[in-house]
């Protein structure tokens, strides 16, 4: 292993600590590890980084990497205080090592980097908390239901803007070019080599296809190019998501394959604010119900290498654009199940979705990561389904605990 220190120019205040933490793994995928380093009397600003690696790297370069993404896309950002926009009463505390033990105990299985299995009684618990968010749905707003295919066309993120804001969590889907002779080689070369990674890529076709990072972009290409009947639409879809985070993945906090039930707004500015926030209030009266411990909060996306990066994560916190709920899974840790966001017409412009006025339609999305959601119930209650809340355990049957649930 190989270490690294890296100073900064300019010194790097608590406000933008977090931004800075969660773009050093895309710096250079030779990163195996890194830590602040801290300077000052209040021991929150950041003056150096000291990265880790496997092989030897060129530091000035590395270093290089470092500036350009302090220089251009975290220091630039206006310094918002952290805005809290509900509290949970709940004086839960979460337990201490929930994931190894979920491990030792067979709940979850680690299939590969950012890839957990959920058994029983997990999977249950998935299921349910769905069940309950989908009631939100289906009674608050009266949404139609949709399943759709996992694979997403290339030019739905493409004029979403996301291949620009967000290159870093990108997955194409790829296939072999079409044709006899290249079917015939790899095949040979399959039986001939253990690894073929590298030998893949130059013989496919061109990527038409990706993983989507999330449901809505489903959403928005169906709608693509359309008129639709009515001032306001609801549309909600449950399917697997995936994003490549580097390094950051952990236990089952930010997994490259992952389930969203997301809901789209679509309509006028008034009704789609007005859903996104109601949502947001029975999301958290939902949490009460369950008696978790977590807070709301004003948040921001994770735009990453792109010119306007600064601009755009401090234009989504100043209009508070993006509402974030989080729930406690350790001391002092919590992560984000849920998050609220108001899009303004910037879909509907580049998917050319009209109201029956002829106008571009607002549009606003609710997702909530279901296996963060679930994560965090057990590192609160366990997985013994007796101790869970009772309108959880109404909806699992005769599922059986699983081990002592500790």
């Amino acid at each position: 292993m190989h270490s690294y220190q890296l100073d900064l120019d300019d010194p790097v205040t608590g406000a933008h600590r977090d931004e800075l933490h969660r773009r050093i793994y895309y710096l250079s995928e030779a990163i195996t590890g890194f830590r602040l380093i801290p300077g000052g009397a209040d021991g929150e600003t950041v003056i150096a980084v000291v990265v880790t690696t496997d092989q030897p790297v060129d530091t000035a370069a590395l270093r290089e990497k470092l500036l350009h993404v302090v220089n251009q896309e975290v220091l630039p950002q206006l310094h918002t205080p952290p805005k809290v926009l509900w509290r949970s009463p709940s004086g839960r505390t979460p337990r201490t090592d929930t994931f190894e033990k979920l491990l030792a105990e067979g709940v979850v299985h680690e299939s590969g980097p950012g890839q957990v299995a959920l058994g029983t009684p997990a999977l249950t618990a998935l299921d349910a908390l769905d069940s309950l968010l989908r009631e939100i749905v289906h009674e608050e707003f009266g949404a139609r239901e949709y399943r759709y295919p996992t694979l997403l066309p290339v030019t739905a993120l493409h004029r979403s803007g996301y291949l620009s804001s967000f290159p870093q969590h990108l997955m194409f889907a790829a296939r072999l070019e079409g044709d006899v002779d290249t079917y015939r080689v790899f095949a040979e070369e399959a039986v001939a080599h253990r690894s073929i990674g590298d030998r893949v890529l130059d013989r496919c076709a061109p990527v038409d296809r990706c993983l989507p990072p999330t449901m809505c972009y489903h959403t928005f290409d169906q709608f693509a190019g359309t008129t639709l009947p009515h001032e306001n639409t609801v549309v909600t879809a449950k399917g697997g998501s995936f994003r490549h985070e580097a390094r950051y993945h952990r236990t089952m906090e930010r997994l490259a394959d992952f389930t969203i039930r997301e809901t789209v707004f679509l309509g006028t500015a008034e009704f789609v604010r007005e859903a996104r926030d109601r949502f947001r209030l029975r999301a958290v009266e939902l949490v009460e119900r369950l008696d978790l411990a977590g807070r709301c909060e004003v948040a921001s996306d994770p735009f990453f290498a792109g010119a306007a990066t600064a601009a755009q994560v401090s234009s989504q916190r100043l209009l508070e654009l993006k509402h974030e709920l989080h729930l406690d899974v350790g001391a002092g840790e919590s992560i984000s199940v849920g998050s609220f966001n108001l899009h303004e017409k910037h879909f509907g412009d580049a998917f050319g979705i009209k109201g029956p006025d002829g106008g571009t339609v607002h549009s606003a999305c609710v997702g909530f990561g279901l296996e963060r959601l679930t994560y965090a119930l057990l590192c609160q209650y366990g997985w013994n389904v007796d101790d869970w809340p009772a309108p959880l355990k109404e909806r699992c049957g005769d599922t059986p605990s699983t081990g002592r649930g500790m």
